[in-house]
Order: structure tokens, then sequence, then C-alpha cells
């Protein structure tokens, strides 16, 4: 079995270091981007390698969301964990249906909790389109 390879989106630079980091540890391949025009970069430079998007809901100029319906435009499949300091009722964005532990974590978390809803995230079937 293949490493999944993680795209993670964070605005703030020391979470977006230790998220990375940590993603690394629980053995995924990552591409960290401060924002979205960053992640649209990273995404075309690497064509179909990318499995899961790991998105910061609420960034300046594009959100979470608009990246994550930017990319499925192109592969309607691709999972997508969102992430947010807000809570699930004060989002409320024109997305699919936010569940934690399955495509939602809310800020701050543990490695555990990260770990489990990426693992959840990747082997899901679910399709929000």
């Amino acid at each position: 079995m293949s490493k999944s390879t993680i795209l993670l989106v964070e605005d703030e630079a020391g979470l977006r270091i230790m998220m990375h980091k940590m993603i690394q540890a629980l053995g995924y391949r990552a591409f960290a981007a401060a924002n979205g025009p960053e992640a649209l970069q990273i995404w075309q430079d690497r064509p179909g390698q990318i499995d899961l998007l790991l998105t910061d809901m609420v960034m300046e100029g594009m959100s979470g969301v608009q990246l994550a319906q930017k990319l499925r435009s192109q592969v309607p499949k691709l999972k997508v964990v969102y992430t947010s300091g807000f809570s699930v009722d004060f989002l409320g964005e024109d997305c699919e249906p936010l569940i934690e532990g399955e495509n939602f974590v809310q800020k701050p978390y543990c490695r555990q909790t990260l770990a489990s809803t990426i693992r959840y995230a990747l082997e899901s079937t679910d399709s929000f389109e």
C-alpha cells in the first residue's frame, strides 16, 4: 500500500509547521501551503498526486471551502478534511455537511484526533457531491 499524500493548507505559520510535522510523523507524505493560491500552485505542480486536502476553513482571500470546490471541479472524489477554531454551527458556509471526526476537526485538537479523522476520510467511500 502506498503512502497517501496530503495537501495541508493553514494560514497560521506556527500551526502549519506543527501540523506538517505531525502529518509526516503519522506516515503520510505532506505538502504545506499558507493560503489558497499557494495550494493551487502545489496542486498544479503535482497533478494526480494529492489524495486528501486538509484545509483551514477561514483564510484571507480564498476560504477552505472555495479551495475545495476548485480542486473538486477537477477531481470530484477528492477527500477533504476541514479544520477551524470556530464551531461547526458558526461556520455555516455553503459546503457539504461538516461532521466532526469524519470531515471536520475542531481546533485545537490532539494528534490522535487528527490521525483518526484523516484515516476515516481516506478510507471513506462517501461522496458529498
